[in-house]
């Protein structure tokens, strides 16, 4: 589970890495389709690791709320 969470956290790495990238690219390049992508980009660097944090926080959540519970039986 743990060689799991650094392999998950290194492509979320990379991934944020390749979108840092291409929204510097795309703010430098004079084309009539780098406007949107720009746009895009800068949406996709900020939305994805608040989405992150998020999907982390109510598993965490979750999770704790279903330790807790000693009268549930599964």
């Amino acid at each position: 589970m743990k060689k799991s969470k650094r392999i998950l956290a290194l492509i979320g790495a990379i991934l944020l890495v390749c979108l840092y990238g291409s929204t510097l690219i795309f703010a430098f390049v004079d084309h009539s389709a780098s406007s949107g992508l720009l746009k895009a980009s800068i949406a996709a660097t900020i939305l994805l690791p608040v989405l992150l944090y998020a999907y982390t926080l109510v598993y965490r959540l979750s999770q704790k709320n279903h330790h807790d519970d000693p009268g549930q039986d599964d």
